[in-house]
This record gives C-alpha cells, structure tokens and sequence, in this order.
C-alpha cells in the first residue's frame, strides 16, 4: 500500500470513477461497476442470477434498463433530466410517453419539503409506476399547463449480477465482508462501501500470510443478500467466524456501530474494541436501529455473527437518501480513509488474536532477561506493569482481545508485548 495521504486520494478518485453510473438493484450500471471493481481485484467472481429465480421467500426481480427520461414544462424547459442527474427518476419507472395537467403530474411527483434543495431518492422495485423526483424549490416554480412526459425504460428478464471474492487463509474459517451496488450518485450512503471493501480486498490479498479466509462480496441491497444466502448459507453457517457490512464509511462526522443481533457475537467485540480506541465518543446502536443487509445476515435461523462499523450511521446525517450526499462535501478521502483504518485494524484483531500461555510457573525472572529493572524503588513497577499484567492474564483461556479489555489497552499493543513475550518463550499461543 502506499502512504496514507496516497491511500486517502486514491479511495477518492476510485469512489469518483463510480460516481456516474446508474446503479439500481439490476441493470447495465450493476454489471459497469462489477466491472471497475474487478479492474483492481481481476479475481472478482462476476456471478448471474437470471430473474424470477426463488431466493427464500422473494424472487429475483426483473432487469430494469433505462435509456433517457425528462419532463418538458409548458414553456418548454426540460427538466427532471435522468442524464443530469440519476436520481430524478423514481428507480425501476415503468415506461411512460404522454402528456398531463400539472394536477396529474403532482401524482407522480416526490421532492421534500423540509430540504427543498435537495432531490430524493425513490423507488419503486416491487410495485411497478412510473415517477420523478424533483427539488421543492423547482416544485414550488411549477405552473399550470399541459406537461410532456417521457421515461423510455424497459423491465425485461435478465439477471441480477453480484461479484463474489474468495482470499484463501491458513484455514478454512472465514471472514465475511459483504457491501453493496445498488444505488445511483450518493456518496456517504453508497459508494464509501464498495469503495472501501475495495481497498480492504487489495490489502489483504497482498498479504503474505493470512490465518483466515476471506469471503468478499459486492452485492445490490436486500435481493443481493438473500440471494447469496439462498445460494451459499451451508457453507456460510459453517465456516464464518465474524464479519461486518460495510456501509456508510466516508464521512469525517463520526464513528458508530449496529452490533450482530446476537450483540455478543465476536464481531461485536472486536469492533467495540477497535472504535472505542479510534474515538472514544463512537455511538453504539442497538439491533433495533437495523437497516441495511446485516437484517438479512443475522435473521432468525441464518444467525451470522455480522456487526456494521461506519462513519455516520444510514438515516442519521441530513443529506441521507438525497442529491446532497456527495462525493467532496459529505465524503472525503480523509473519510475514506478513516473508514479503511477501522475496518483493518479490526481485522487485524480477528487476524492475530491468539490465546497466550504462559510456560513457566510463578512469575518468571523478567530481570535477567532484560524485561525488567534490578533494582527495586518507587514508581519503577509501573513502567513494566503492563506486561506483567499480560502474563497474569496468560493462562490459556483468554485470546489477546479478552486480555485487551482487562489491561484497558488497545489489542495492538498487547500484541507487541505478547510478540516480545514469545521471543523470550515465556508463552506460548493456541488459536
């Protein structure tokens, strides 16, 4: 990896380069954003799953294709222009070509009142009409007279396309990292996951040695999940240790965390751990405050152990869900890379959190091995504490993450002290 600042502009750009396409829960900006992933990760698995396949108890939607789509006011300007901007189109409109009084077309209308700057994000999967979405300030321009309106859009059978990454470990228990591709230009609430997963793949197959296994996949929200699930949830259930969705991951505002729904899972610690030393004012919701694939992860019967560690949380940042959540206001590289170091650094937690043992019996002779002042007085036990605070704890039954919490210490740097324990062979490790 390069420098951190290089690692910020990097995220940046890469999350620039996604910033114009069309992405809905199917369709050609799905497949062009697979595609620019792969481009930094050529192991990525492009996988289809043709429409009206049964996942569960849903079923594989029709591909959504949509070429242009605009209104042409009375006095002829056009406006809610899907080549402007794509969010103005209600996602999955039906097709649409006639003209309409200002009263009928307020029917097919959604902007918000309340952020009259801003232009909503809609959509419509799974009942099939046709709308725009408009700023209130151009609502409020609106005038009587006959409108022209124009969505040229297709529901046809296609497939809905996710990509798969499998980083071989050690062993056969994985990590899952799942994020996803499903909607068009925000930048906060969509594209600081895929962004950032990106990168975390890049990372950890650059690795020279991984315990685990990585199982990484970029996905369309809700069907993308279920569908994996339907297709994968054996092995899932037998070899996931922990995992995380990665969402909402760009923003300088804050740190937070949705834990597993079983709230104790060891994604759960790990990423208390990690944010309470990252920013100690990290907010922790609780399973209730759910709402992106980890509902699906974590439902009855699935039982993965998947927690959300984000920037600010989806639906807790005024420009959420609108054409204010953009690249360079709400997300920054700074962001970015914000949310890269949290994601790492609890992975390298799961990675190197092995449980210590001690080897020799009593406490052992730290001073002839140069651990330790020989001579005794006030205030120099403290300097060595800690360490011998890691020995007391070694005892076989308690990984690195359990003697962290104990000792009030970041897990890295009981890590460094168990290293040096292990060098002198006073413990040995068991996974």
């Amino acid at each position: 990896m390069n420098s951190m600042k290089d690692l910020g502009c990097e995220l940046y750009e890469f999350a620039e380069s996604l910033w114009p396409l069309n992405r809905s829960l199917t369709g050609e900006g799905v497949r062009e954003t697979l595609l620019t992933i792969k481009a930094i990760l050529p192991n990525l698995k492009i996988i289809e799953v043709p429409t009206g396949t049964k996942v569960f108890d849903w079923n594989v939607p029709k591909e959504w294709v949509i070429s242009d789509a605009y209104i042409i006011t009375p006095e002829g300007e056009k406006i809610c222009h899907f080549g402007t901007n794509n969010l103005h189109v209600v996602g999955y409109s039906t097709p649409y070509k006639g003209k309409l009084s200002l009263e009928e077309l307020q029917d097919h209308l959604h902007s918000l009142p309340d952020q009259p700057d801003a232009i909503p994000y809609v959509t419509s999967y799974y009942a099939p009409r046709w709308g725009f979405c408009i700023t209130e300030e151009k609502r409020r321009t609106l005038k009587t007279g006959e409108y022209e309106v124009f969505i040229d859009s297709q529901l046809i059978d296609g497939n809905l396309n996710y990509g798969e990454l499998i980083i071989t470990g050690d062993t056969k228990e994985e990590i899952f990292l799942s994020t996803y591709i499903c909607h068009p230009s925000m930048a906060n609430n969509e594209l600081s996951g895929p962004t950032v997963t990106t990168f975390l793949a890049k990372w950890l197959t650059e690795l020279p040695n991984r315990k685990y296994t990585y199982r990484i996949i970029f996905i369309p929200e809700t069907i993308g999940s279920l569908t994996y699930l339907s297709k994968n949830l054996e092995i899932l259930k037998d070899r996931v240790k922990a995992g995380f969705n990665i969402t909402c991951i760009g923003d300088e505002r804050s740190y937070s965390f949705v834990p597993s729904r079983q709230c104790n899972s060891l994604s759960d610690k790990v990423a208390r751990h990690v944010l309470k030393w990252v920013d100690p004012e990290f907010k922790e919701y609780s399973w209730r405050d759910r709402g992106s694939d980890e509902r699906q992860y974590c439902s009855p019967g699935i039982d993965l152990p998947v927690a959300s560690i984000m920037r600010t949380k989806y639906g807790a940042y005024p420009e959420y869900h609108t054409s204010l959540d953009k690249l360079g206001t709400v997300v920054t590289g700074t962001g970015l890379l914000g949310g890269f170091n949290v994601i790492k650094s609890a992975i390298e937690a799961l990675e190197k959190n092995l449980t210590p043992r001690a080897t020799v019996l009593g406490e052992p002779n730290m001073g002839k091995r140069g651990l330790y002042p020989t001579l005794s007085q006030k205030g120099i036990y403290q300097d060595v504490r800690l360490m011998m605070d890691v020995l007391t704890y070694s005892d076989g039954t308690q990984s690195m993450l359990e003697i962290a919490e104990k000792c009030d210490q970041p897990i890295s740097q009981i890590q460094e002290i168990c290293k040096t324990l292990f060098d002198f062979q006073l413990i040995s490790f068991s996974d």
